[in-house]
């Protein structure tokens, strides 16, 4: 980080200060707590945990140190379950990020769709990057496209797919006009996250575990004095995703 973009002393104390503050919150929130799962308490631990990772940050760009606190993200820090014990309905809630890696391929692809319907002669929707993911949209499921993504000239972000308890089904129409409004992270009765971070973290597993199997490998060599040929198989968990409370265990 370049001296222009570091933070100045006092945002370090201020942001130690805040952590301080949030410490005392939290203590009071615990000491007040109405029951096991309070929600000023739950609420409290997020300010906390928001506050040391902001400290923790500044720390380290300012004087290149770092805290003993391990602040859990967001698949780490679920709410307590407060649905019902046995859902009677769920509702699945799906998001999936992407770039417009290649535009012109995307365009390309809603001519193809255009030009395979009857009578079409309009090609101005296609022409555009907006239009043409409406057409493309409209034209294949969503799953469709999360498998077929490249050949859309779009790469994929992040995705998350939350399944949440609802105690009756909702009515149709009912919920058209702000579909996401009333998504209720304490009813998540499980939820299955994608994320490039997760590849990192796997990348991370698999350079501490060849170093280890390089380091085992030497020393038995070195120890029995002849050549070893030997295949250590390592059992990594290769999912790039990572799923929470399955079946919420309520």
């Amino acid at each position: 980080m370049s001296d222009a973009a570091q933070p100045t002393a006092a945002e370090v104390r201020a942001a130690a200060e805040a952590v301080k503050t949030a410490l005392d919150r939290h203590l009071a929130a615990v000491e007040r707590r109405s029951g096991e799962d309070d929600p000023a308490v739950y609420e409290a631990f997020n300010q906390l945990a928001a506050a040391a990772e902001t400290y923790d940050e500044l720390l380290y760009d300012r004087y290149d140190e770092v805290t003993p606190f391990e602040i859990p993200g967001a698949d780490d820090s679920l709410p307590p379950y407060t649905g019902p014990e046995e859902p009677s309905a769920v509702s699945v809630l799906i998001r999936r990020d992407y770039a417009v890696a290649e535009p012109q391929r995307l365009m390309a692809q809603a001519r193809r769709v255009e030009a395979a319907e009857p009578g079409s002669t309009d090609t101005d929707v296609s022409g555009t990057v907006h239009g043409a993911l409406g057409i493309l949209f409209g034209e294949y499921e969503a799953d469709e496209i999360a498998s077929r993504h490249k050949e859309f000239g779009l790469e994929e972000g992040d995705s998350t797919l939350w399944v949440t308890a609802a105690d009756e089904p909702a009515e149709p129409g009912e919920w058209l006009e702000a579909p996401f409004e009333q998504a209720d992270p304490q009813r998540i009765v499980c939820r299955f996250d994608i994320s490039a971070v997760f590849d990192d973290e796997f990348d991370d597993e698999d350079e501490d575990e060849g170093d280890a199997v390089a380091a085992l490998e030497d020393g038995l060599a070195g120890g029995l004095g002849t050549d070893l040929d030997t295949d250590l198989d390592t059992d990594l968990d290769g999912d790039d995703g990572k799923l929470e409370r399955p079946g919420a265990g309520r």
